[in-house]
This record gives C-alpha cells, structure tokens and sequence, in this order.
C-alpha cells in the first residue's frame, strides 16, 4: 500500500475530532486570547517605558490607545492579562487533553472493532508484536497530536495574524517582517524538518514494533533458548535490534537539534531586523520613537505560538508514523465481511458442494464436496496437511471459499446473518486459548452469563470438573498468561466445556483429542456419544482411535475426499 503523506495523515486524524469540534474550537479561542495576553503583558510594560523615555525628554507624546490610559490603569491591566493568561492556558489544556484522552478511546474501540473485523483472514500469521505495538504505543503517541497539535496549529495561525496586524498598523513594513518570521518559523522549518524525517520516523516505529515481537517471542520461547543453550545467540540478536534502534533514535535526534537551533538562529534574526527597519524607519521620519519599542518587543514576545509550532516536528515524524499504521488498520478491507442483515434460519444439515480454496498460491480444497446430516457424526480422518482444519475454517466462514459454495440449512452462508451462524456452530480449535482469568470464567466464554451449575456441567461432560475440584480456589482459580499453568490436555478439555456450554447444533470439533492420553480420549468421546447425538457433529482427527464414535468416517488427503 502506497504511503500517506503528512499532509493526508494528519487530515484523516483530524476527520476523528469531529464530534468534539466545540470543545476544540473553545480550546483554540482560549489559546489564542491566552497568547494575545502574554504577549501583551510585555507590549503593555513597553509602552510604559516609552511614555515614560518621553515625557523625562519633553516630547510630544502621540495619539493611540496606549497612550490614553494612566500608570495605574495599565497596572491593572497587566494584572488583569497575568491572570487571564494563567486561567486561559488551563482550560486550552483542560479542553485539549479531554479531547485526547476522549479520542484515543474512541480510537482505541475503533481498532479492536477492526481488528475483530479482520479476523481470522486477515490476522491469521500477522505479526502479533508489531499489532500490540499499534494497539498500545501507537495510540498513545496519537495523544501528542490531539493535545499538542492541532488546536497549537490554528491557535499559532490566529494568533501571528492578530501580531502581524497589530505590528502592521505602525507601519506596513514591519507588519510584512513579522508575517515572514512567523511563515519561516512556523511553516517553512518544520516542514522542512518534517520532509527530511519522515521516513526516518515510520522506520523508528516499524523497527520499534519489531523489537516488540522479538522480545514477545523470546518470552514465549524462553525453556527452548535455555535447554538449548541459545542465549547468547538472543542476548547478540536483541543487541543488534537495540543498537540499530539507537542509531535511528540518534538520527532522529540530530535532526531535531538541528532544526531547534536554526529555528533559534530565525528569531534571533528576526528580532534584530525588526529592531533595526524600525531604526530606520524612525530615522527617516516615517514613524514615531515608540514604533522601535513597540515593534521590537511585540516582535520578540509573539514568537511563542509558532515556536511552539515548529517544536511539534520534532516529534511530530513518529506521530504521523504512529497515525499511519493506526489508520491502516482502521481502513483495511477484511477479507471475509460479517453480515448485519442477512437471512436468519434454524440448523438442519450442512453440505460442501464443488468447493476450491487456496492460502496465496497454496491449494488446499479443489471441487471438493461433503455433506453433514442432523444428528450424524461425521469423521473426517487424514495426515496433517490434508485440508481438514480447512474445511472447518470454511464451514465457520473464517475464510470465504473461492469457487463453489459452502451451505447451512440449504442456504450460502454468505447469505446468513453471522450472529445466527455462530449461534448454530461450535469449534473446538486444536490449540485452545486461555484468558488469563478463572477457569469459569474462561469456560464461560462459550456462553456469558451462563449459571456455576451450567458450568460445572458442561465441565463434568468434558471430564475436567475432577480435576478443577481438586485445584485450591476450584473453579475460581486463575489460570497463567496464555493457560500456561495448565498442561495441553487441560487446556484442551477447557476447550471442548466450552463447547458444550454453548450447545450449539452443529459442532465441529479439530482434535478434539490429540492433547489426551488414551483414557481421557475414551472419556471425552463416550462423553460426545452420549451427549451429543441430537447435534451435527465433525469430528476432525489424525488418530484413527478417534473415529470409533463417527457414524460416517471419510478418508481425506490432499483436499479429497474417499
């Protein structure tokens, strides 16, 4: 996919503030008055000197507001404009970070609804690091362009327009100089900064939720590393990754130093030419003493916004890299779409009919066709890789087939609504997943808010409730991250609980048994034997053992059936 520009990132993520546009519009009117009234704490202080430098030579003092006030008038003011500024800064930010922290929320709600959108196609081999990396890191460092960057762009837009007027109204020429500063510094430096270092800062993040991963994958496989010896080899491959991180943070930095000073080096500058055309212009007549105060000290004051501006493509690189890979999450078409509104139908047999599949250029399924009858179980036996986890995959419409059609009830199950399919299906996958929560709880996945009693139950079909009972807090014990307080087998009963805790009619089942020894298996099938003669059942196995229970048994091998 082509990469987005700045430019077009940042137009999309400002799209996301448009249901709190009042509240960024109050932010941006709070800031720019707050700003006006800084900078006018030193034009007010300044005018003080002049009329003072004045009156001491017995000059003419001229007309202008400024100059219509007493001493004690404009020490108010300036009180009045200190503590403006101060309660001004506080709600810009208030509303800035309630925008944020609102947003990233919503991001947040946003992504997950993708990503469930995206899989299993889209996900299945996916780079879990890199995901974590977007879902946790990248949607923080969004926080700095909501709160630090888009209101400080409209507010430093306001607010130099407002100076360049004010500094304008002396004498056009100084008004022109000061619109030059502001575009130079605020503009033309960081975008500048930005065009240099925007590839450097999507390959920081790249890089960043690549090391994510590796060290993921170090975790997971730590017993592997020791009993192999091979930790050196990962302590060497972090290094490298962390060095080479370094080096880009380094680069980024240098750029960021670099563009900090030039940007001090433009106001210095600045500040000095408006000192000096003021000079001369007073010099030659065409303006009062009081313009080269004024002018200069407005000049040197009114950097703040677009300084603030300039400092956000600092970081702004990786923030728009950030935004680049949540937004193409939020944009990627999924491969299979859910229906919403499709048709509704009640379990009455499934069926195959002249069915191809292929992963890439991989073909797994060629005019393949099997059907299911109500209350038969169907075994479909084969060497792994034959294409039977495939085909419940494409029977639970995880993938959508290429050629041919896939049917439950006689209807296209692209046709059925997929809450109601996956009300009529239940899948015990080969490896079952485990939340890091109570056993209960994670058997109740198959049907929230089913009863303990409902639990236990199902538990006693899968023959775990023994072995639950026999644990410290029972049912209430937490299991490890990713199950690992359990043995495979365990965790494979858990799996198939929730399956019968579902009670679905149609239930697909991908071995089933292959964590279980000899006598657990005997258990778990007489279990579904007894149990399970009302439903549809496929039985998925490489064990010929296992289909001793199916009604049916089909020989599968290289995506056929015999």
């Amino acid at each position: 996919m082509k990469r987005r520009n700045g430019i077009q990132i940042m137009g999309s993520l400002i799209g996301l503030v448009r249901p709190l546009i009042h509240i960024m519009a109050a932010a941006v009117v709070m800031g720019v008055i707050g700003y006006l009234c800084a900078i006018f704490l030193t034009i007010l202080a300044g005018s003080v000197l002049v009329r003072e430098l004045l009156s001491r030579s017995g000059a003419v003092l001229q007309d202008g507001f400024l100059y219509a006030f007493s001493y004690k008038e404009i020490l108010a003011a300036l009180v009045i404009l200190a503590v403006l500024r101060g309660v001004l800064h506080y709600i810009e930010q208030y509303c800035n970070h309630f925008i944020a922290f609102k947003l990233l929320a919503m991001i947040r709600h946003k992504v997950f609804a993708a990503l469930r959108k995206l899989c299993p196609a889209k996900l299945e081999g996916r780079d879990r690091g890199n995901l974590i990396s977007i879902i946790t890191t990248d949607i923080e460092l969004l926080e700095v362009f909501y709160a630090h960057t888009i209101s400080p762009v409209a507010i430093a837009v306001l607010t130099s327009l407002a100076m360049v007027c004010f500094i304008g109204s002396y004498h056009p020429l100084p008004g022109i100089l000061a619109l030059a500063a502001y575009l130079i510094v605020g503009a033309a430096l960081p975008l500048w900064n930005g065009k240099r270092g925007g590839t450097k800062g999507m390959e920081f993040r790249m890089e960043f939720g690549d090391l994510n991963s590796f060290v993921l994958d170090s975790l997971r496989g730590l017993d592997e590393t020791i009993q192999y010896g091979q930790g050196e080899q990962r302590k060497e491959q972090m290094s490298r990754r962390s060095r080479s991180l370094g080096e880009l943070q380094k680069d980024l930095s240098k750029m960021e130093a670099s563009q900090r000073a030039l940007t001090n080096l433009v106001i210095l500058v600045s500040s000095f030419a408006m000192l000096f055309l003021a000079l001369h212009l007073y010099r030659s007549g065409q303006t009062g003493f009081d313009t080269v105060v004024i002018c200069t000290i407005a000049m040197m004051g009114s950097f703040g916004p677009v300084v603030a501006l300039s400092s956000l493509s600092n970081n702004l690189n990786q923030t728009l890299a950030s935004g680049e890979r949540v937004l193409s999450i939020l944009e990627e078409e999924p491969q299979v779409r859910e229906v919403e509104d499709g048709v509704c139908t009640e379990f009455s047999g499934a069926s195959c009919r002249h069915v191809d599949f292929a992963y890439g250029e991989e073909t797994i399924l060629r005019d393949y066709s099997i059907g299911f009858q109500p209350g038969q179980i169907a075994g479909i036996h084969g060497s792994s890789g034959s294409g039977k986890s495939t085909l419940l995959k494409l029977l639970m419409r995880f993938w959508d087939v290429q050629g041919g059609a896939v049917k439950i009830s006689g209807e296209n199950i692209r046709k059925i609504c997929t809450g109601n399919l996956r009300d009529m299906e239940s899948y015990v996958t080969q490896e079952t997943y485990l939340f890091h929560d109570s056993i209960a709880n994670n058997i109740a996945v198959g049907r929230p808010g089913a009863s303990r009693e409902e639990i236990m139950e199902a538990a006693k079909k899968a023959s775990i409730h023994d072995f639950i009972l026999s644990l410290p807090d029972g049912y209430d014990t937490k299991v490890g991250e990713l199950g690992d307080t359990l043995s495979g087998g365990e965790r494979q009963r858990i799996g198939i609980a929730r399956a019968f805790l579902h009670d679905a009619p149609f239930l697909l089942l991908d071995e089933p048994t292959s964590n279980l020894d000899s006598l657990s298996e005997g258990i778990i099938l007489r279990s579904l034997n007894e149990t399970c003669r009302e439903k549809t059942v496929v039985l998925v196995s490489h064990r010929a053992s296992t289909m001793g229970i199916a009604d049916v048994v089909y020989e599968m091998e290289n995506g056929r059936i015999s």
